[in-house]
């Protein structure tokens, strides 16, 4: 019995599907820490304890919106990550790790699962860039002609 399997597609063709989990979500959120303060934004910063709750939550829902564009089109790719997975680590540590020491592992683990991903999409991005279909790429072909 013969067993099908799916053609090989290039890992390269699947990069800006990442780009689009990770921006997007970013993105989103960004945008609800103004469209929904009191859920989400300055509300929310105030009620797990972060200094400054109006100023912080302009500042992360700011860098999440122009960090989450910018990876959507491949722009600075490596570069735009880094202040998302910061962003990603202090919400880990505020908001997941009480739930983790407070209600366990699982309801930690549920809770945590966005969080998760677009960390491990992060982290895939910081390692291997934007891909073909990208701004960056984009750049760099001009760069290289330009050089030619």
């Amino acid at each position: 019995m013969k067993v099908s399997t799916l053609p090989a597609v290039s890992t390269h063709a699947a990069i800006p599907l990442i780009r689009l989990m990770v921006g997007a979500v970013f993105l989103s959120e960004g945008i609800q820490k103004f469209l929904l303060p009191a859920e989400v934004g300055a509300g929310r910063f105030a009620k797990i304890g972060l200094p400054e709750p109006e100023l912080l939550a302009a500042f992360v829902g700011g860098s999440e919106i122009i960090c989450g564009a910018l990876v959507l089109v491949g722009f600075m790719t490596r570069l735009t990550v880094l202040p998302l997975l910061a962003i990603m680590f202090t919400a880990l540590w505020t908001t997941k790790l009480p739930i983790l020491t407070n209600k366990g592992f699982w309801k930690m683990a549920h809770e945590a699962r966005t969080d998760f991903s677009v960390v491990m999409g992060s982290l895939f991005l910081l390692l291997v860039g934007a891909g073909a279909f990208s701004v960056d790429a984009w750049m760099r072909q001009r760069r290289d002609a330009a050089d030619s």
